[in-house]
This record gives C-alpha cells, structure tokens and sequence, in this order.
C-alpha cells in the first residue's frame, strides 16, 4: 500500500467543520422544543379557561333556567314524597318584558305547583299547589275547596283521616286559631275575608299542599307574593326512600355524614325507580 493511502488530507488553511458553518448562520435553541415550564403554563391556562367557562355556564344555568331541589316533608303526598330530588324550570314563570318574545313564559295558573320562597322566612323554600289567584274568593267547607262559589275538582288532594279541625276544613275560620298560625297571619286575616270567603290580593297567590291534613300552607301563614315565585317543578331526577335507619334531612354534621354514607352504600336499594325521570304534574 501507498505510505499514507487512506489518510485524511490535511485541513487547508481557513477550512472550518460544517457545524460550525450551521451554528454560523443557525442558533441552535432555535431547534430546542418549548422549555417544559413553559409547557406546564400553557397547559395551566387552558385548565383554567376551561374551569371558569364551566362555572360561567353552571351559574348561568342555576341563575337563569334551572335549579335542583329536594323534598323535605310530607305536605305534597302523593305528588311529591320526601326523599324526591326535582329540577325546578325558573324560566316558565318568569317576568315578561324584554325577553318575553324570546322566553316561553307564562302566568302562574290555578292547579299549577311552584316553588318559592317561604314569606315568613325567605331563606327557605317551599313547594305547594296554587289553588286560588289576585282577586279569587277562596274557601273550604269541610274539607272542599270552593273557588269564586264553585267546587274544585282535586284528584290530587289527599285526606289521611286525623280527625276534624275547624279552622283547618272550614277555612277561613277567623274565631277558631289553630295552635302552629302565624300571629301576623292572625291579625291581617279578618281583614281580607268578605262574607266568609278570603279574598286574595293583587299580585299574590294562595296555596295549598296537596297533604291537606299535614300541610303548613296559606292557611297558617298567609299569601305567596309574585315577587317570591322561583319556577315550578319540572322533573324528579331521583328519588330515594327516605325510610332508612340513617336518612336524615337535616340536623348535625354528623346527621348529615351518616345520611350521606348511607344513601352512597344503599344507592340502588333505597331508589325510588319508578318515581325516577317523572315529570311533575
């Protein structure tokens, strides 16, 4: 073989490595990937942005068109039984105006249930059945409601038997208190009665609970104003028998907890499955 066949000729001068002609015209960080902080923080705002549209549509939906709501006594059986989760329709009964042509309201009628604010306590909310509207003249004789002189066909109501109360069956009954009344109640009372019939005022409704004889309705503590009606009930999205040896409606923490133990371990037990998906009527 030839002294020196196969050797790298000697670099000339001014000779320089490719690379270093890349790097000459090229930063190389220009080809790095994003740094991973970099990353993280995009990926951070994107989980942000998704959340707050979430919370932004989640408080729109509760604000605006619905809301859920659970049942905590016996005054609307059978229609509503304890332990019946609703979702409440707030458009339906909402205010006309501006977006009256847009939204599909309508007055509140008689026979329609509605949930609103308790008037004597407005934290609270109750469910009942409207039976008389502004400017009706209302009465029960024994039992039977009568509306503008004329009987009310009630084949929801529900009579459990407890016995006779005159100022409960043969409303209103100015001379006969009931013991669980409202004193405010008690003194406006003789002033909306016309000959034995209570007259309902502008802008209010009176309502009953389909339980007629274990109802705290506007027998005991008067009308419901306009201004409190939050929608009617449109759906029982669940339903659990609220006979379990734990499932408590309110009371202490620990109350609660046990309930909420309970009914997550006995979930398809204690459901309600023919009550589930029913629309309220």
């Amino acid at each position: 073989m030839t002294p020196g066949a196969g050797r790298m000729p000697a670099p000339t001068a001014g000779w320089k490595p490719a690379l270093q002609d890349m790097d000459a015209q090229t930063d190389c960080r220009e080809l790095q990937p994003a740094p991973l902080a970099q990353k993280r923080r995009a990926g951070w705002m994107a989980s942000i942005q998704s959340l707050a549209t979430t919370v932004v549509i989640a408080v729109f939906v509760i604000t605006f068109l619905v809301q859920a709501f659970q049942i905590p006594s016996e005054s609307m059986e059978n229609t509503l039984l304890i332990g019946d989760y609703l979702l409440v329709d707030k458009v339906r009964f909402g205010q006309s105006g501006t977006w009256g042509a847009i939204l599909p309201y309508r007055s509140v009628s008689r026979g329609d249930i509605i949930v609103f604010r308790y008037p004597v306590h407005p934290t609270q909310h109750f469910v009942k059945r409207v039976v008389a509207l502004p400017g009706d003249r209302v009465r029960l004789i024994n039992k039977r409601v009568l509306v503008n002189g004329r009987p009310v066909d009630e084949e929801y109501a529900l009579y459990k038997g407890l016995g006779r109360d005159q100022y409960r069956d043969d409303f209103p009954a100015p001379d006969f208190p009931a013991p669980s009344i409202e004193v405010r109640w008690w003194a406006q009372l003789r002033s909306v009665v016309r000959d034995g019939e209570l007259v309902v005022p502008a802008d209010c409704y009176f309502v009953l609970g389909d339980n007629r004889d274990q109802s705290l309705d506007s027998r005991y503590w008067g009308f419901v104003p306009r201004e409190n009606v939050i929608g009617r009930p449109l759906l029982i999205y669940w339903s659990v028998d609220s006979s379990g040896p734990v499932a408590v409606l309110e009371g202490s923490q620990g109350d609660r907890l046990s309930h909420f133990v309970y009914a997550m371990t006995h979930v398809f037990q204690d459901t309600r499955w023919n009550r589930t998906f029913r629309i309220v009527k």
